[in-house]
């Protein structure tokens, strides 16, 4: 421990070995700001255009209009469809409606009707 003891008197611990020649930080920023190269000016942004400003809302316009035109042609598409069938359904219901009048009004029996709509070789009675 003896070593060590000396060493730290030598080195005087407490003191630091760098220091900082007097007046110093005073003159610092006006040296540092005389070495610096002359600024130049920044170019100022071109005024955009009222196109330019508009052109992002006309864009977003024009995609909504046209995902309202693709779902306007899905649309149409599934209602021709629907409309198909319920014309097909229709004319079923309404095929069905004069069958059931024509049975009603022809007084005739199940089996003979059968025999009828099948052209069977029988006789009515």
């Amino acid at each position: 421990m003896k070593e060590e003891d000396i060493l730290r008197k030598k080195l005087s611990a407490n003191d630091t070995p760098f220091k900082v020649p007097d007046n110093y930080f005073e003159n610092l920023t006006s040296q540092i700001m005389d070495q610096l190269p002359e600024k130049k000016a920044v170019p100022q942004a071109p005024k955009p255009t009222r196109w330019q400003r508009i052109k992002p809302l006309f864009y977003m316009a024009a995609m909504f209009v046209g995902a309202a035109m693709i779902i306007k042609v899905a649309n149409f598409e599934m209602n021709k469809n629907t409309i198909e069938q319920i014309d097909d359904y229709e004319l079923a219901v309404a095929e069905d409606r004069y069958i059931n009048e024509m049975v009603n009004e022809s007084m005739m029996d199940d089996y003979s009707l059968y025999v009828y709509l099948t052209s069977s070789e029988y006789e009515y009675n």
